[in-house]
This record gives C-alpha cells, sequence and structure tokens, in this order.
C-alpha cells in the first residue's frame, strides 16, 4: 500500500524514546513521539534476574509516558511473545489507550486481559498485514515477517519527519510453517521511494551469528529422525508455548508416527487453544487426548508437549524432573527433547532440569531441536540492503549484540555517525537534516511480587537479599510502659543465621550485650524507643560481625506491659 509523503517539510523532527529493551533481553517498549501525538510500539516484561528474590515479572518504567498521556494514543504491537506483549495488562490499567496488533497477537492479548478483567474496557483493532493505521499525524503499516511466533509484524512508521521502519523480532524464512514468507518486496518499494528511509531500528538478537537462520521447516526432517530413533519411549518435548510453529511441526510428528498428543502446561494450553480457534493451528482430529487420558495409552504411542524449556521452577517439565508432576512421572521408557535454546541467564536452572531427567533414567536430546527465531548476519544486511535507511539504531539484545549490529552497519558503508546505540532513556531526535540525542527521560524496572505492582523497591529487594544471605536475628524485651523499666528479656531468637544449639555460647553473649545496652539507654534516661532499637542493632551488628564475619538483619521488638 502506497501513501503519499510528499510535501514533508525535511525541518520536522520526530523522537525515538526507547523505554526498554535495550542492553538487555526483554522489556520492549518503545515511543515514537511527533508534536502532540505519541504512539508506543510494543509493551514487554521481563523475568527477574537470580538476586531479584521472590520477584515474579518485571516491567516498564512508563512515568515519561504517564506525564504525557494526553499525547499518547495507542500501542501498536510486533508480535505476541511476552518480552513484547507481558506488561500490557498491568500498564493498560494505568494508561488506557487503543491496542493494534495482528489476528494471533490479538488474540493472545485478549486471553490476558481477560485474566486482568480488561477486556471490556480496552479498546482493540486487529489489523491485517498491509492495512495502514491513521493515529493522528503519524501512520502506522504493518509489514508481513516472519519469526518463532505466527503472525508477526514489522513497522512502518510515517510521520511528516519521515519514514521509519521497526524491524520487530523477525528472519528471512522462505518457507515457513504457516502462511507467506517474509514480504522483502515491501521492504524494497519503502528503500526505493523518493523520500527513502528515515531510520532503521532492527532486531539485533543474532547480530553476532554469521550466516542465515534456519528455516523452521528444516526441523520437520529433524523431528522425524527422533521420532524413528526412539519408537518404543514416549517422547516429551519442551519448548516454548508461544513458539506455535514448533508446536505445529510436534503435532505433525506425532500424526505421522501415530502417536496421541498432550499439551501440559497453562500457558501451552492456552496459546493452543487461541491459534487452534483463530486457524493459526491445525490439528489432525483426534490427535489431541486429555492429560487424564494418557493412562489410557501405551507409552510408546504418546507425545507430551510441555512448557519448562527454559527449566522455571514451576512449569510442567521443571515438576516432572522433580517428581512433582501429579499425572506424568519420569522413567527409562521417557525421550525428552528441548527444542529451544536457553536464555541468557537460565543456562544453571536448563542444566540443573536435564540431571535431574537423566537421574530418573530418561534419555535427554538437547541438540539439533531448535531453530532460532531471529535473524543472523545476512538476514540482517539484507533488511539493510533493501530499505538503505539514513539512520541506523540496533535494538533488542544486549550490549554486545547492538555493538555487533554497528558493525555489521558500518561494513554496509553507512556512516559512523549515522549509527546510535542507544541505550534505554535516551530521547534522540532525528529529521532528513540530521539526528542528535537531546536527553534523556525516566526509565527503570517495576517489579511484580503477586498482585502487588511497584509496591517491592529497592530497599525490600535488600532485606530479602540480607534475609537470604545472613539470616536475622529478633531481640524481644517487654518494657514497663509506666516508667520505661525493662520487665522482660530481651531474649533473642534467630532464624537463618546460625543454628542455636550448636551456638548457645554465642546466643547467650549476645543476649548479655543486648541486656546491656537496655541497661545503658535506662541509666541514661532514654525514653526514646526508636534510639533503644537503633543502639540494639549497631551493638548486635557489630558483635556478630565481629564473631562471624555476618551480618544478618538485626529486628528489635519491643513490647509494652
Amino acid at each position: 500500500m502506497n501513501i503519499n509523503r510528499n510535501g514533508m517539510d525535511s525541518a520536522e523532527k520526530i523522537k525515538v524514546i526507547p523505554l526498554g529493551g535495550l542492553e538487555q533481553i526483554g522489556m520492549n517498549i518503545t515511543a515514537f513521539e511527533y508534536e502532540d501525538t505519541i504512539i508506543v510500539v510494543d509493551c514487554g516484561l521481563s523475568f527477574p534476574a537470580d538476586d531479584m528474590l521472590g520477584i515474579d515479572l518485571v516491567i516498564p518504567d512508563i512515568t515519561y509516558l504517564l506525564e504525557k498521556r494526553d499525547k499518547v494514543k495507542a500501542f501498536m504491537i510486533t508480535h505476541g511473545h511476552e518480552d513484547h506483549i507481558g506488561a500490557l495488562p498491568y500498564i493498560l490499567k494505568q494508561l488506557n489507550i487503543p491496542v493494534f496488533a495482528t489476528t494471533l497477537t490479538m488474540g493472545v492479548i485478549e486471553h490476558k486481559l481477560k485474566e486482568h478483567e480488561l477486556l471490556d474496557v480496552v479498546k482493540r483493532q486487529t489489523v491485517q498485514f498491509g492495512d495502514v493505521v491513521r493515529i493522528g499525524p503519524i501512520q502506522v503499516e504493518f509489514i508481513k515477517t516472519n519469526h518463532s511466533i505466527v503472525d508477526a509484524a514489522a513497522l512502518a512508521i510515517y510521520s511528516p519527519a519521515g519514514v521509519i521502519i521497526h524491524t520487530g523480532d523477525f528472519k528471512v524464512d522462505y518457507t515457513p510453517v504457516f502462511g507467506d514468507a517474509i514480504d522483502l518486496q515491501r521492504f524494497a518499494e519503502l528503500g526505493s521511494s523518493p523520500r527513502g528511509v528515515l531510520a532503521l531500528l532492527c532486531d539485533s538478537t543474532n547480530a553476532e551469528r554469521p550466516g542465515f537462520t534456519q528455516s523452521e521447516r528444516s526441523l520437520s526432517k529433524t523431528f522425524d529422525t527422533i521420532f524413528t530413533e526412539h519408537k518404543n519411549t514416549r517422547i516429551i518435548v519442551a519448548t516454548f508455548a508461544s513458539n506455535v510453529d514448533r508446536v505445529q511441526q510436534i503435532i505433525n510428528a506425532a500424526d505421522r508416527f501415530g502417536r496421541k498428543v498432550v499439551v501440559e502446561g497453562r500457558s501451552m494450553v492456552n496459546i493452543i487453544e487461541t491459534a487452534t480457534n483463530l486457524g493459526r493451528l491445525s490439528v489432525p482430529e483426534n490427535t489431541l487426548i486429555d492429560i487424564e487420558n494418557l493412562k489410557d495409552y501405551p507409552e510408546e504411542q504418546t507425545v507430551i508437549i510441555t512448557t519448562g524449556s527454559q527449566g522455571e521452577s514451576m512449569a510442567a517439565l521443571s515438576r516432572m524432573a522433580m517428581g512433582q508432576h501429579r499425572k506424568v512421572k519420569i522413567g527409562p521408557m521417557d525421550t525428552v527433547i528441548f527444542s529451544s535454546s536457553p536464555i541468557p541467564g537460565n543456562e544453571k536452572a536448563v542444566t540443573k532440569v536435564i540431571n535431574e531427567l537423566f537421574h530418573k533414567g530418561a534419555d535427554v536430546i538437547f541438540q539439533d531441536a531448535h531453530v532460532s527465531g531471529h535473524a543472523c548476519q545476512e538476514e540482517i544486511k539484507l533488511i539493510y540492503t533493501l530499505t538503505q535507511p539514513k539512520y541506523a539504531i540496533p535494538v533488542h539484545g544486549e550490549f554486545k549484540h547492538l555493538k555487533a549490529h554497528a558493525k555489521l552497519a558500518e561494513q554496509l558503508g553507512m556512516d559512523k555517525e549515522n549509527i546510535f546505540i542507544l541505550k534505554s532513556g535516551d530521547v534522540l531526535e532525528l529529521g532528513d537534516d540530521g539526528a542528535e540525542v537531546m536527553g534523556e527521560v525516566p526509565v527503570g524496572a517495576i517489579l511484580v511480587d503477586g498482585l502487588g505492582v511497584g509496591d517491592v523497591g529497592n530497599v525490600v529487594l535488600r532485606d530479602r537479599q540480607r534475609l537470604a544471605e545472613d539470616g536475622i536475628v529478633i531481640v524481644v524485651a517487654v518494657m514497663d510502659g509506666y516508667n520505661n523499666t525493662l520487665v522482660s528479656g530481651p531474649d533473642i531468637v534467630s532464624r537463618g543465621f546460625t543454628y542455636t544449639k550448636d551456638n548457645e555460647d554465642l546466643m547467650e553473649e549476645a543476649s548479655a550485650i543486648a541486656y546491656e545496652v537496655m541497661e545503658r539507654m535506662q541509666e541514661r534516661g532514654v525514653t526514646d524507643w526508636g534510639k533503644i532499637k537503633a543502639n540494639l542493632r549497631d551493638s548486635l551488628n557489630e558483635f556478630f560481625w565481629k564473631s562471624t564475619k555476618r551480618r544478618p538483619m538485626i529486628l528489635p521488638i519491643l513490647m509494652e506491659v
């Protein structure tokens, strides 16, 4: 679809403001601001680091958008992965604006909105490839791409300042499992148009990898080989729930080999149901069975498709490996296939699950059963060659990925001054007559713990880390409320610090120090309980550090009678 962009003022500027997703894998969200209009591309979450104890999810800080809420008009979503849509239900509660997405992407989003009771209050519009959405002076075209989930889109963002292309997560797959190949022709048309492409925001995940990413369809032969070589065992395949094409290939292989398929894991069940209802997944009749009926079939005639390929402790595969799954017991008659690569940081968790599976006698296949959904170097070069952007803005990746991407752009002849490696929060202002980082906006991570959003901050995390590392010591004393004298105690209780029965002398000495502090405060006439508690903390901290080289959390409790 061609859009008339003649007569644009070359002095016009548009701001590109990444609010997350740079120098990290996850939490992708970018604002595009032109005068009084802001559109937001994607709204993803990330998963907590190892030191974020008790945290379930991490979502972006949208302070900047909230401060300019009157300008913020819409979310444009590239595809249905958690790192691009997972924060939407939380953000839409603060900033209720329309959401635009392709068919399966919208189906996954709507399921999330339903869980958060937002389905009836959030405006949504499902778009087709080639559609153009007009938001004030900005127009957004959805362009067909390929990724590890169906209905992935690149976005062409038209403004009076110029055309910006955001690839989303993509690869060039000429033989996709579902639908058409990436629309390279449209990228070429944009690149050769009279005005050309002002800037390209391109996926950097595989920028360090030479060559091309394999087609998803190439795994068909791999699965056939595995199924042939393991005819006498049950087959369990762990993959990402959102990798609908992968699930389709596993189901197809199971059907070819006459096996029944069980789907396990809440997210897997949800997305398969959504994809099937929307015609993005085809399941042969009488292939799927309920997990309750698994016992009715010989093990060698079944396949289980499950979540847990990243070693998540509560995922179905992890519970199977630890012997905690109520319906599936792992044994020598099982072949477990990891059809994914570990996300950086998950390697230890994945290895732990693999070791547990081996302990239970299962055969584990970890190699050759996965292809990436992201473009390698030659595909990135192809997109640059087709679009011929004036400015390059590498996105989606850790700093090393962004640097590798920038090097590729240089190799293609781009001026170094026209390549911008941004960090989250940077405000890049660009137009035909130049581009410059003009400052920063507030960004950060909002921690989600259960139903609490943002109520766990750095102080709480630090307390949790301290509790996990050194434990807690509780000092309990009873005070006379009339004359402020010590009635009983102080008694000391510890948890996670030291085993009291083996360290009675240490606890008795600590109790004596606490008693001395209380007596000293009383002699000085100190009646402020806050000061008494502070003195107890300081004295016991010093004592425990000298005695054990540890600093447990000291929690004084003064009770009045």
